[in-house]
């Protein structure tokens, strides 16, 4: 007999099913996001808890794991679980997401990124219909603009034929005239069967060409003249009792004329202009000037639609013109040395117009040996815009004997826009583009609409114009109309729509802005405070945003108005994480998550996460090691003495809102150009200073914004600008490519004992070429699986495992490396496998010290971010050999950078400067001013109300200015 069962084990028969205990899962913890073993990139394991409907910034060293855990980790996730939850057939729609190396998440809202890159190239893309506040507008101009005549400005609206009656009953009792219906108008022809249906209709008079006829006897027109042939309805007298008959006559006016009827007062003076007034049921000029107008709709206002468009530069705004100075970058060559850059390219095509040039040197009595500045207005005018008669060119044949013919000259400028219209290659059009240049459209001047519909007014002002008013401008004059009742209330709701968009986008510090300015042209962080400005204004509640430092390009008086805005969305219900750097933005946070200690490999550990004064205490962090001020970015103890004797002057610079701006830059010292957004920094350093630095130094064809001179070149050899722009478009630049390091790297593999017995060349450890490469991926290291409806997946390619290169390749080693394994060291790393060779060391030793060693040297281009692509270009500058003649140009290089990484960078500017050489840097960041030698500062204000030099001197003068906001802030950091 069996053993007794214990109480508590339950029997079950094969098909019983088992019953489950009444439990109900734990409910998660709604108030907190939970990231848990987070492995994405760098990160290592990482296990965070932070709370929701809170505003948190994610800081540390660049390189150190904050955008992997918040964009590639949370914000990843967050956006993948929304788009799977969509249908197949959706999600083919969307973009694809890959699942982050993450073992789970919890308490993830839907997610919206705010980040920095995509900002829109599209040329018909602008401040005004990516914010929709352009959509509105046009609603708004088309429901209660006035439409007004194109060509004389009078006032033009369509009326009723009951309107019309009223007006005329309206004049004074006994008042003659004669209601005529305007049949033609400026037309070329005979007309004799107008006449004739005229007659059989039952009129008997009519005005041609100002003239009263009989119709039964109509006058012979001249069917090459032009001709207006109006026919008289009725003729009438002011009395109570004409109101039938005059309706019938305006109405049959009406009808004969497409809408249209006049009506003379015969009593007047033929000279008097009130003689004829004239009455349309259409849109159409009092004085009869043709338009364009029919129906104003929305559309009418959009230059992205033929409706609306200017039909010169199809809504674009501006047009690409040869421009003279780029055709003869250089004044000071002769037609013989080549000074028409076109004609002077080396190939068969210099051949001929030199002969061309020289058949004209001989009719025009000039020789091709003066120089271009020397030859006389009339010559040079000739070799630009061509001559009509023909030019007689000498030439001999391959037999020696000389040869005449006669031929066509149709000038340099000319010749440009010929071939740039008739070439099909897109290289062959980039490069004929070097000689043109972008100006507004000669028919719209750069508003981008047509005539009739810029003659639609509100309050005197067209939709174009009040587009291209600075931001606080345009709200002020929106917020100030007047308008009839009726107007009112049909515009209430479009103007608080409109005017809420705009105070969003003033509160994030884009008053200088205005709604025409193409999106193109916004730096990164203007792009993402307008993206920011949009999210507020959705209203959405329960929504997780993930930002990267929207501080970028913002000046510190601006800095508490986005400090702001960001606690309103927070305040709406929202979680914020903001990876930042901005001390302030920190201190306002309600939660810190530090991550580090190091960058790369160093990195990807929470150091701290908690609220800002605990991380002030935190001594393992280094952010709060700088916030606490245990360490701190030193202010210099001796500035470098300004020798007036080498300085560039900039002399009258007038590009953009600057105001014929004089600027005074010291060589051999650290400069800062300072002063709010929209002050002109850029206009004046980027757009004036260095592209005329670029054409003289580097011989570089740009186009310098409008000055007058630019003094004191005398003084330098070379002229190298350091931006954010990408240091290449695909995965395969990276730094060691970009550098040049590679190639040292790739002759040393070549030089190894292994190499010379296979008879290696250095271009067998490249990756772009056949020979040493996989050819299963082409060097790409991976394969693309297309997924259909899935996201395609990236998969190691299975021949060499993602190495890149081929097995036999594989086999030579240098140091017990591979060529693969140098690619994927990181550049600190590499800096001491290299340390005996002194050329690839020096090249790497630099990248360290821009801060970029936990940067892999094989690291796609595509994965830097813009603060990481300027030190590359900077360290690629920096390994270069300098005399102490060059002058180094930077835009806002901290960018991205945390404290620890802005005092490396300093040191290594300081060594330039120490050389001799000349930095100019546009910044914010108060630790590189008050680190500079020389301050130029711009301002008072961004847009209209800047473009001036308010202040200059050392960082000590500036403090004590009055009428500069940096000061105010510089004499604070000072003490």
């Amino acid at each position: 007999m069996p053993k007794a069962l214990a109480e508590d084990t339950a029997i079950e028969s094969p098909n019983s099913i088992p019953v489950v205990p009444d439990s109900k899962p734990a409910r998660p913890d709604l108030s907190r996001l939970v990231v848990k073993g987070a492995r994405e990139h760098n990160l290592r394991n990482v296990d965070v808890d932070l709370p929701r409907d809170a505003m948190i910034v994610f800081t540390g060293l660049s390189g150190s794991g904050k955008s992997s855990l918040a964009f590639d980790t949370i914000f990843a996730e967050g956006q993948r679980r929304y788009v799977e939850s969509l249908s197949a057939y959706a999600r083919q729609f969307l973009g694809q997401v890959d699942k982050p190396d993450v073992d789970f998440i919890e308490g993830l809202s839907p997610a919206v990124s705010i980040d920095q890159k995509s900002t829109s190239k599209n040329p018909r893309s602008t401040v005004g219909t990516i914010t929709e506040i352009y959509d509105y507008m046009r609603l708004l101009w088309a429901r209660v603009g006035r439409p007004h005549c194109p060509v004389c400005g009078e006032p033009i609206a369509r009326q009723t034929p009951q309107q019309i009656v009223d007006q005329l009953l309206e004049l004074e009792t006994g008042t003659r005239f004669q209601v005529l219906a305007p049949v033609v108008r400026g037309r070329k022809g005979e007309f004799v069967d107008l006449f004739k249906e005229l007659t059989a209709k039952g009129y008997s008079r009519a005005r041609v060409d100002g003239e009263l006829v009989q119709l039964s006897d109509p006058p012979k027109l001249g069917k090459q003249f032009k001709h207006t042939i109006e026919v008289v309805v009725d003729r009438l007298v002011v009395k109570e009792d004409i109101s039938q008959r005059l309706t019938d006559s305006v109405e049959t006016a009406l009808g004969l004329a497409e809408g249209r009827v006049l009506v003379e007062f015969v009593d007047l003076d033929a000279a008097d202009p009130g003689r004829i007034r004239a009455f349309s049921e259409n849109l159409a000029c009092p004085n009869e000037h043709p338009l364009a107008i029919d129906e104003i709709e929305p559309r009418s206002f959009s230059f992205n639609n033929p409706f609306g468009a200017c039909s010169a530069c199809s809504g674009i705004g501006t047009k690409l013109e040869v421009d003279e100075e780029l055709i003869v970058p250089n004044p000071e060559l002769s037609l013989g040395e080549g000074a028409i850059a076109p004609w002077s390219l080396g190939t068969a095509t210099t051949e001929y117009w030199n002969r061309l040039l020289e058949g004209l040197a001989h009719e025009l009595g000039f020789s091709m040996k003066t120089p271009w500045e020397e030859l006389s207005k009339e010559v040079r005018n000739t070799v630009l815009h061509g001559k009509d008669h023909k030019v007689v060119v000498q030439y001999k044949n391959r037999f020696g004997r000389e040869r005449k013919y006669s031929t066509g000259f149709e000038g340099a400028i000319q010749y440009v826009h010929r071939k740039h219209g008739e070439t099909d290659s897109e290289w062959a059009r980039d490069r004929y583009e070097e000689y043109m240049r972008q100006i507004p459209c000669p028919e719209c001047n750069g508003a981008r609409l047509n005539p009739a519909s810029l003659s639609v007014l509100i309050n005197g002002k067209s939709i174009a114009a009040v587009a291209a008013m600075p931001m606080r401008e345009c709200a002020e004059f929106l917020g100030s109309l007047t308008l009839t009742s009726r107007e009112a209330q049909i515009a209430n709701q479009v103007l608080k729509e409109i005017q809420a968009r705009l105070t969003f986008l003033l509160d994030v510090g884009l008053e200088y802005l205005n709604l025409e300015r193409p999106s193109g042209t916004l730096s990164g962080g203007e792009a993402q405070r307008i993206r920011l400005a949009t999210q507020i204004g959705s209203g959405l509640v329960g929504v997780l945003y993930v930002l990267d430092e929207p501080s970028i390009g913002l000046h510190q008086r601006d800095n508490r108005r986005l400090i702001e805005t960001l606690t309103r969305l927070r305040d709406l219900g929202n979680t914020l994480i903001v990876v930042e750097h901005d001390e302030d933005t920190i201190h306002e946070a309600d939660w810190v998550v530090d991550i580090g200690p190091g960058a790369g490999e160093h990195g990807g550990q929470v150091v701290h996460s908690g609220t800002y004064k605990e991380l002030l205490e935190n001594t393992d962090s280094l952010t709060g090691d700088y916030l606490s001020g245990r360490r701190k970015i030193d202010i210099p103890t001796k500035r470098r003495k300004y020798d007036k004797k080498r300085e560039l002057k900039v002399v009258g610079a007038r590009e953009n809102n600057l105001n014929n701006v004089d600027a005074t830059f010291p060589l051999g010292l650290f400069t800062a150009v300072t002063g709010v957004s929209g002050s002109g920094k850029s206009t004046l350093v980027n757009e004036i200073l260095y592209k005329v630095l670029a054409n003289k130094l580097n011989g570089a064809k740009q186009v310098a914004g409008r000055h007058r001179t630019v003094a004191g070149l005398e003084h330098l050899d070379k002229v190298v600008h350091v931006d954010q722009s990408p240091i290449g478009r695909t995965p395969r630049s990276n730094p060691a490519t970009y550098t040049g390091v590679f190639d040292n790297i790739r002759k040393l593999f070549a030089e190894t004992t292994e190499a010379k017995v296979r008879g290696y060349q250095p271009g067998r450890f490249s990756f772009n070429v056949k020979g040493g490469r996989c050819e299963a991926c082409s060097g790409d290291g991976t394969l693309k699986i297309e997924m259909n409806f899935l996201p395609d997946v990236y998969v190691p390619c299975e021949v060499c495992h993602g190495a890149r290169y081929n097995r036999e390749t594989l086999e030579v080693h240098y140091k017990g490396k591979t060529i693969a394994d140098v690619l994927n060291m990181p550049i600190e790393e590499g800096a001491e496998f290299f340390a005996a060779f002194t050329p690839i060391a020096r090249h790497l030793t630099t990248l360290v010290d821009v801060g970029l060693g936990y940067v892999r040297l094989g690291q796609p281009a595509t994965t830097l971010s813009g603060g990481e692509a300027q030190r590359v270009k900077l360290a690629a500058e920096l390994q270069k050999r300098s005399n102490g003649r060059s002058i180094y140009v930077l835009d806002e290089p901290t960018t991205g950078l945390h404290f620890e990484d802005i005092r490396k960078l300093l040191m290594v500017l300081q060594g330039l400067v120490d050389k001799g050489n000349t930095v100019i840097t546009i910044e914010h960041n108060l630790d590189v001013i008050k680190s500079a030698d020389w301050i130029v500062d711009l301002g008072p204000n961004g847009g209209s109300g800047g473009g001036k030099i308010v202040a200059t001197g050392t960082p000590e003068q500036v403090a004590k200015s009055t009428e500069s906001h940096t000061a105010t802030f510089l004499a604070e950091i000072l003490g």
